[in-house]
């Protein structure tokens, strides 16, 4: 059973993922607008898969997933490596921001990662009989 720390640290989790596709979204865009060297290819590139699969994380915590520990591990990787990229531009404050967002939610997805047996166990409560009986 989850309590009610558990379930508290499950919903920051998601809500700092949340935060961060919204701010690597308009993050984004602003790069888009203001072009020059915002208009780094590979550094938008990582922005946009950053913003998915903090989604991805999301959704697989709603959902339960056995493999939630997996893509929350992803994520703060992708999430570092955004905020690195983002980093490199210092003297933009909406860049500052992105990777300071990015930062908390790697912060949050590692540990969701290294304690995500304990948070679920969907695949253990399935059983082959469990299967048959029905």
């Amino acid at each position: 059973m989850m309590t009610e720390s558990i379930l508290n640290a499950v919903e920051t989790t998601k809500e700092t993922c949340i935060e961060c596709h919204t701010i690597c979204i308009d993050t984004l865009k602003y790069s888009k607008n203001h072009g020059g060297q915002h208009l780094d290819m590979t550094m938008m590139s990582m922005m946009r898969d950053c913003a998915e699969m903090c989604m991805m994380c999301v959704n697989m915590m709603n959902d339960g997933s056995e493999f939630m520990g997996n893509a929350c591990s992803l994520c703060a990787e992708m999430c570092d490596r955004t905020a690195m990229a983002c980093e490199q531009m210092s003297n933009d404050a909406t860049m500052r921001y992105c990777a300071a967002i990015c930062r908390k939610c790697a912060e949050h997805c590692k540990a969701m990662a290294l304690n995500s047996t304990s948070y679920f166990r969907r695949a253990s409560l399935v059983t082959e009989d469990a299967l048959l009986s029905r």
